[in-house]
């Protein structure tokens, strides 16, 4: 199954979850893909004690997951794309959601 997950938070217990199901999915055998929209573009690097927002990212990355990160969004916080988290439009996300079979909003 291809899965699409949008994240639009950078809360860390919501947004770890979000990583962690995108990975289980993963692992599952499913093609994934993760769109980073609003606030949630600053995930990368979002670590807390209990809830390592950044650890579960780079565990997603690491078994083939693809992040896209919302330009305007990055912009606005007068941030940049990363490797982990490329640059991306809202044709992106566009295409993310019709490639998915199923879409999942955190």
């Amino acid at each position: 199954m291809k899965i699409g997950i949008i994240i639009e938070t950078k809360e860390f217990e919501k947004a770890w979850n979000a990583f962690r199901f995108a990975v289980t999915a993963k692992k599952q055998g499913n093609e994934v893909k993760v769109f980073l929209m609003g606030e949630a573009v600053e995930c990368e690097g979002l670590i807390h004690e209990k809830y390592n927002v950044d650890e579960q990212l780079k565990a997603f990355i690491s078994i083939g997951g693809e992040i896209l990160a919302c330009g305007t969004c990055l912009k606005s916080r007068q941030l940049n794309g990363s490797d982990n988290c490329p640059l991306s439009t809202m044709i992106d996300c566009v295409n993310m959601v019709t490639w998915a079979d199923k879409v999942i909003t955190f």
